[in-house]
């Protein structure tokens, strides 16, 4: 079966690798991850991957902790670093080619990220996780995944959390929290939803990159996205 999409950025959330822990990386979680994304790659579909660091540093609990918000957001990096080279050898152990690209210079253990070295690893058929951010502060991973979306000529960003698409409200503390199967981005600006930080959601509307949030912890959903079943909460522009 042909993919729905050829080229596509899956972003991850750094608390969902702790699975049922309350820090760090949960190995059941991210086997399952792993899994899914060779069901993906196997389909003949090209993957970027960026992950976030918050099962280890979020750069905005620095004002918890009197550390500066800049050395805060910084530390908040080099977590997603720590989380890419666990995702990157788990993959790899799952029987796929990778390269983990910072952008952070880390020689050691990544490569520097370059734009066109990024896209020519997707033409061979590796899958890429991008680490570090943008490299700056200030700036979360989601609009770091938005960035390199567009920079890589994604088709659609996959945003996999641990809920099954965007509500009105948060379903775990709402239960009459509403589902919405599609949205557009106006949509998303007038009735204050927190799909991704309003910087990522400017950047995807004006570039016409559309969103799927979908829960990522259900094992196979990965694989109906791809296959073009209606999995999650879609946004784009015009619907």
């Amino acid at each position: 079966m042909k993919a729905r999409y050829k080229r596509v950025l899956l972003k991850l959330s750094g608390e969902a690798l702790m699975g049922e822990k309350q820090y760090g990386i949960d190995p059941v979680r991210i086997a399952q991850y792993a899994s899914d994304i060779k069901e993906a790659r196997d389909m003949g579909v090209e993957i970027a991957i960026v992950i976030g660091g918050g099962n280890i540093y979020r750069g905005l609990q620095a004002k918890d902790t009197g550390i500066d918000r800049v050395q805060g957001d910084y530390m908040g990096m080099l977590a997603t670093v720590i989380n890419g080279m666990a995702l990157q050898d788990v993959l790899e152990n799952h029987g796929m080619i990778t390269r983990l690209m910072s952008a952070i210079e880390m020689k050691q253990i990544c490569e520097p990220y370059i734009r066109r070295k990024a896209i020519r690893h997707l033409e061979k058929d590796r899958i890429v996780i991008f680490a570090a951010g943008t490299g700056n502060p200030y700036f979360t991973t989601d609009t770091a995944a938005t960035l390199r979306a567009i920079e890589v000529e994604a088709e659609v960003i996959l945003k996999g959390t641990r809920v099954d698409g965007i509500y009105s409200a948060d379903p775990e503390l709402y239960s009459n929290a509403v589902r919405y199967e599609s949205l557009s981005f106006e949509e998303v600006y007038s009735k204050d939803l927190h799909v991704m930080d309003m910087t990522a959601v400017t950047l995807c509307r004006e570039n016409n990159l559309p969103i799927i949030v979908f829960d990522m912890n259900k094992p196979g959903n990965l694989l109906k996205i791809l296959k073009g079943e209606t999995i999650g909460t879609l946004v784009e522009n015009n619907v």
